[in-house]
């Protein structure tokens, strides 16, 4: 089965595009290259071109007689889409327009969304289901939860299933090293403290010390990045199975401060990480954590590799290796 891979490569598009492979099916990537990595496409064929490009969509779905998609391709910083909000709806909400009308046109019924938890905004309950009030507090989190919307309304006029996956913090890198984490410029915090540690960084800065958690720093749900592809491999089983929509988070239920990471990243690498404290940043909520029951009931989904220490530890294995 080919599965058309959009923004395949790119962080969780190479590493679920692997997972794809290893389950049988052939992974397509779709891919303009402006963000992701041409050496991260291992498992299938490439398609350089972006899905602006109406054309080259119409081809794809011919040509790889695609039957289902996953759907990555999108600019994800926050501070960015507060700058430029033209760019982020224009790249995310109406590109993913073209790509559904090209799957209503080639009468291809099943796609999994990479969403994420920016759709719930600062949240009022902790830890965070999915029937949470959607109230997006960046142009990059509204661009996420209109294209939720967008598939909800092609699904009851079109017939598309569609499994809409809300991330936390995707973190960590493949085990057995062939991908990794490499964003240009990087907003991350392990890579960026990593970075710190071995020194090619002068130092990290650390935003807000006074949020009401026990240390002062922001508390996050940090998901390994193989645990994020193996759930996409079993949303699209489902998908397939049932042809029934659904939405779902994807985190541990654990959360780790700022400086807990911090920690670990020394205990890991061996070396203190510098700090420069800061004043908060707008829009960051003081703790984000999953109740991830539904992705556990529905799709058997359990994290396997998302200990802080083994996020970690890979992150900078691959990290060792690539710079």
């Amino acid at each position: 089965m080919n599965v058309l891979v959009a923004g395949g490569a790119g962080y969780i598009g190479s590493h679920t595009a692997k997972a794809l492979a290893a389950a049988g099916y052939t992974p397509v990537v779709f891919d303009s290259l402006e963000k992701g990595h041409e050496d991260a496409v291992r498992w299938g064929p490439l398609i350089k071109a972006d899905l602006a490009d109406r054309d080259a969509l119409r081809r794809v779905f011919a040509g790889y007689s695609i039957e289902g998609v996953i759907h990555f391709a999108a600019y994800i910083a926050v501070g960015e889409s507060m700058k430029e909000p033209v760019r982020y709806f224009r790249n995310n909400v109406a590109n993913t327009l073209n790509l559904l009308e090209a799957m209503v046109a080639a009468g291809v019924r099943s796609i999994v969304f990479s969403s994420t938890a920016a759709v719930y905004g600062d949240p009022e309950t902790v830890p965070i289901a999915e029937d949470h009030p959607y109230r997006p507090v960046s142009a990059y989190g509204e661009t996420k939860l209109m294209v939720e919307r967008m598939l909800a309304w092609f699904d009851t006029c079109h017939g598309i299933a569609s499994a809409r996956l809300r991330y936390f913090n995707a973190a960590g890198a493949d085990p057995d090293g062939e991908t990794g984490e490499d964003h240009e410029p990087e907003t991350h915090l392990v890579p960026l403290a990593l970075a710190a540690a071995a020194g090619k960084r002068a130092h990290l800065d650390l935003f807000g010390t006074d949020y009401p958690t026990p240390d002062g720093t922001c508390i996050r749900d940090y998901i390994h990045v193989t645990d994020l592809a193996h759930a996409h491999v079993l949303a699209l089983k489902h998908l397939q199975r049932s042809s029934q929509s659904f939405t779902a988070n994807l985190g541990t239920g654990s959360g780790f401060s700022v400086r807990e990471v911090l920690r670990a990243v020394e205990r890991v690498v061996g070396r203190p990480v510098p700090v420069v404290e800061k004043s908060r940043r707008e829009g960051d909520p003081a703790s984000l954590v999953a109740d991830s029951t539904r992705a556990r009931e529905l799709l058997g989904w359990t994290p396997t590799h998302s200990s802080i220490d083994e996020i970690v530890a890979t992150a900078w294995r691959w990290y060792s290796r690539a710079r």
